[in-house]
């Protein structure tokens, strides 16, 4: 099973209804993505940082997830300084190290970090079927939530599929190298898993049918808003719109 390790808390975020949550995860990842200065940037990531602080994350799931994300912005910390033209910091051959591109480098590691601390904060905290039965409260396409539920569902069993093939294979005496029978044996395993859940999915479909499958899951899951909900959501809005104020007057933040 894949872990869900932000969605066991009983923070205030948990107890926020799940539709306020996702409603409001989008205008966090747009606002916090859309900024255009250092400044307003670090107003946002301090946001996102308080957001995930009253959620009351693990740390340890924390950290790991924020430096996975900053392993591939380390990829951006190798080129974008030394390929956006502009006032040269330092040269070693014929690179040549730019404020403009460390700047745009700066930007967008700091916005990064944000919309990931921002859906950790408000999206992590479920676990993947409450997403998916929120989703469908908030009338979003049924085929789309019926295929984040089932997605979610089967992963893990094709997860199981493949670690059975893979003990198989190791009790019969194979060792994995860089040769073609190497090659040939894990096309082999990939194979017979994509075969084996086609089949699975044919099943699944004609028994959910049989059964009377109109195209929509029914869950006896309820979700009520109240007042509380309200006013998370006001002060999660409030504290996007200072944020986007910081970046339309940036002279505030100077002030």
């Amino acid at each position: 099973m894949f872990e869900e390790p932000f969605a066991g808390g009983r923070s205030l975020v948990h107890a926020v209804d799940p539709r306020v949550r996702i409603g409001l995860a989008l205008p966090c990842a747009v606002c916090l993505a859309v900024v255009r200065h250092l400044a307003a940037a670090c107003a946002g990531l301090g946001f996102a940082a308080l957001l995930l602080a009253i959620s009351r994350p693990p740390l340890g799931a924390t950290l790991r997830r924020l430096f996975a994300v900053n392993v591939f912005i380390a990829f951006l910390w190798l080129t974008v300084p030394f390929t956006v033209p502009g006032d040269v910091l330092a040269s070693w051959g014929p690179l040549a190290l730019t404020r403009q591109g460390v700047d745009l480098t700066l930007l967008v590691t700091v916005k990064s970090n944000a919309v990931v601390m921002a859906f950790l904060a408000l999206v992590a905290t479920m676990d993947s079927p409450t997403i998916g039965y929120a989703l469908d409260r908030l009338r979003f396409p049924s085929k789309l939530t019926f295929l984040f539920l089932f997605t979610y569902r089967y992963l893990h069993v094709i997860a199981d599929e493949w670690r059975k093939l893979h003990v198989a294979a190791r009790l019969r005496g194979f060792v994995p190298k860089t040769n073609m029978h190497t090659y040939r044996t894990f096309g082999n395993m990939l194979g017979m898993v994509f075969v084996q859940s086609f089949d699975r999915s044919v099943r699944v479909y004609e028994a959910m049918l049989l059964r009377g499958f109109s195209g929509r899951f029914r869950s006896v899951t309820g979700f009520r808003a109240t007042l509380r909900d309200g006013l998370f959501a006001a002060l999660t809005l409030a504290g996007l719109a200072a944020v986007i104020l910081c970046d339309v007057y940036p002279e505030l933040i100077h002030v």
